[in-house]
Order: C-alpha cells, then sequence, then structure tokens
C-alpha cells in the first residue's frame, strides 16, 4: 500500500560527494519522522541521519559536518548529501519512516517502522 523508493547510489571515489533519494509512494501520503541508516558488510545497522517533519536534524557523529539531510514534504521525499566521502562510508544505506498515512479509498492507514529496499553506496579508488 506505501513504499519507501531509494535511488541514487553508486561508486564514488574518496573525496567525492553523492546524493540519495528517497520517495513516499502511496494514495495521499503523510509521512513523520525520516531518516538513512547504513549497514556495512559484518557490521549491524547504524543511523546516519534523521530529520523531523519539522525539519529538525540528528546525525552520526561519524557523518556531521559530512552529510547533509533535508526533505521535501509536498513531496514526500528525503535526501542525503553525502560530501567528503571516505572508504568506511561504503554501505547499503536504508531509508526508514517511523510513521506513513496513506488512503485505500477513503479509509486511512498507518503503517510503522517502514524501512526502504536499501541502496548501494561504494566509496573507493
Amino acid at each position: 500500500q506505501v513504499q519507501l523508493v531509494e535511488s541514487g547510489g553508486g561508486l564514488v571515489q574518496p573525496g567525492g560527494s553523492l546524493r540519495v533519494s528517497c520517495a513516499a509512494s502511496g494514495n495521499r501520503v503523510s509521512v513523520n519522522a525520516l531518516g538513512w541508516y547504513r549497514q556495512a558488510p559484518g557490521k549491524q545497522r547504524e543511523l546516519v541521519a534523521v530529520i523531523s517533519l519539522g525539519g529538525n536534524t540528528n546525525y552520526a557523529e561519524s557523518v556531521k559536518g559530512r552529510f547533509t539531510i533535508s526533505r521535501d514534504n509536498a513531496k514526500n521525499t528525503v535526501y542525503l548529501q553525502m560530501n567528503a566521502l571516505k572508504p568506511e562510508d561504503t554501505a547499503v544505506y536504508y531509508c526508514y519512516a517511523d510513521r506513513i498515512s496513506f488512503y485505500t479509498g477513503t479509509l486511512q492507514y498507518t503503517e510503522r517502522d517502514c524501512w526502504g529496499q536499501g541502496t548501494q553506496v561504494t566509496v573507493s579508488s
């Protein structure tokens, strides 16, 4: 009924930049907080950045000053601009929404803890 669809991953050299996007699709969608997590091989999934509906942001210490999270509420889309990328940023990046409301016909539903399918970001020379 509702999906988070990521795009924009890829291969980039150390020091380079990349932007990933995530759009919530569905009928008359309304999204609460949005965030990005990442999971590197052999490691646990970790929070990268989160943004509230009102635009308040929080970042992992490891990405502060390099990554910027933003959102376009009209498009139900969240972005992660990644600058000064390092090899240790290599991971699958997952979009997360803590609550998404949508309609099926005239009925409103709410899904919690929604995840995207993930997009690979590789930082390598």
